[in-house]
């Protein structure tokens, strides 16, 4: 064998021990990452799954998760101060409330925590229920029915119920005014139920209960934002008016109808206060009022359905309807807020989604020609 072969011999013998190396130390990060990860999913499970047995635990201000560890530990709730300590830096819990608790053996590691966390008791989340944006009073309750063991038919009897939407009122004095009882307005707490994803921990939820979890919602969203000043103001027929709340989400609702993309909720927010400043106002003219007098779904309004003599149509009524159309999401409450500064008064969607503006009718009967008509 000439030299050169034994250097061309060593390294190959080299690279296949180095392959060796690497494919070893793969197989050990491996093992590691599966005992790593069946460590942590064993972490919290309860110390008696079955125990019906509680203590009472006072938790002192300044405790650290090793001090409150150790506590539990020792009153028998949990099996180790170490793991509970490891699972509360795993999961990034800091906070710890002061105060007493009733705490049982039967709690995991994730129930123990979040109840000192909030200082409330942790309960588990048996259903989940997403209500989308823009969705009506009459398509939220077909979606909690088909997702969750309450009745369709029931929900909608709360939703035309005075004595309960007066108990609202009475609970919500300042969000909820007698503006809802308007006799145009079709449902009261239509645009009112805040579209959110939703935890429910009864395994047979409590419709009042929900309704009270979605307007605690629109409190915390919608109208802290409208909060956030001292009024909304618009300009109507040449004269600054106040908005109430109630007509914000009003204006609100018929953005979200209307928009496709965020910068369009702001253009179209423009398009409609434009109108409304003209003297006498222009109608607003959007199709979705239309839909919801008609209380159908339909893909296109037809010309028809225009005359439809009712106080949601704005194409007959100018200014804005008797009351929300449906629950505006967090983009329409903000465009809301924040409209564009144009100059349009006119907009059509064409068949992919998309808002063309203009200025003058002319213009946007220039805009139906290429984008609707000739589609």
């Amino acid at each position: 064998m000439s030299r050169y072969e034994d250097i061309r011999f060593s390294k190959n013998v080299s690279s296949y021990l180095s392959l060796i190396i690497i494919g070893l130390l793969a197989i050990g990060v491996i093992v590691v990452a599966i005992f790593a990860y069946l460590f942590l999913t064993s972490i919290g499970e309860p110390m008696d799954a079955n125990s019906e047995e509680t203590e009472e635990i006072v938790i002192e201000s300044g405790s650290s998760a090793g001090m409150i560890g150790e506590q539990l530990e020792e009153e028998g709730i949990i099996d180790s101060a170490t793991m509970f300590e490891i699972y509360l830096r795993l999961n990034s819990i800091t906070n710890y409330q002061a105060g007493e608790y009733e705490l049982s053996p039967a709690m995991d590691y994730e129930q123990i925590a979040r109840t000192l966390e909030t200082g409330a008791i942790y309960q588990e989340v048996l259903h989940r229920i997403t209500i989308p944006e823009g969705y009506s009073v009459e398509q939220i309750a077909e979606q909690l029915s088909q997702n969750l063991p309450v009745s369709e038919e029931r929900f909608l009897e709360l939703m035309e119920d005075t004595e309960f939407i007066q108990s609202l009122i009475e609970g919500y004095p300042d969000m909820l005014t007698e503006e809802i009882l308007d006799e145009d307005v079709k449902y009261p707490l239509e645009g009112y139920l805040f579209p959110a994803t939703y935890d429910i921990t009864e395994e047979e939820p409590d419709i009042e209960g929900i309704i009270r979890q979605m307007l605690d919602a629109t409190q915390i969203n919608s109208f802290q934002v409208y909060n956030s000043v001292d009024e909304v103001r618009v300009n109507y027929e040449g004269e600054s008016v106040a908005l109430s709340f109630h007509e914000f989400l009003t204006f609100a609702s018929l953005i979200e109808m209307e928009a496709t993309s965020l910068a369009d909720r702001s253009m179209i927010a423009s398009v409609f206060l434009n109108r409304m400043a003209e003297v006498p106002a222009m109608p607003l003219q959007t199709d979705p009022t239309v839909l919801y007098a008609l209380g159908e779904h339909q893909e296109r309004t037809l010309f028809e359905d225009l005359e439809v003599e009712d106080p949601y149509n704005t194409y007959l009524h100018t200014g804005l309807p008797p009351g929300p159309i449906a629950s505006p999401g967090m983009e329409s409450i903000q465009s809301t807020m924040n409209p564009s500064s144009t100059d349009y008064f006119y907009f059509l969607a064409d068949s992919e989604g998309n808002n063309h503006f203009a200025e003058t009718f002319e213009e946007h009967i220039e805009n139906r020609e290429e984008y609707i008509n000739n589609q």
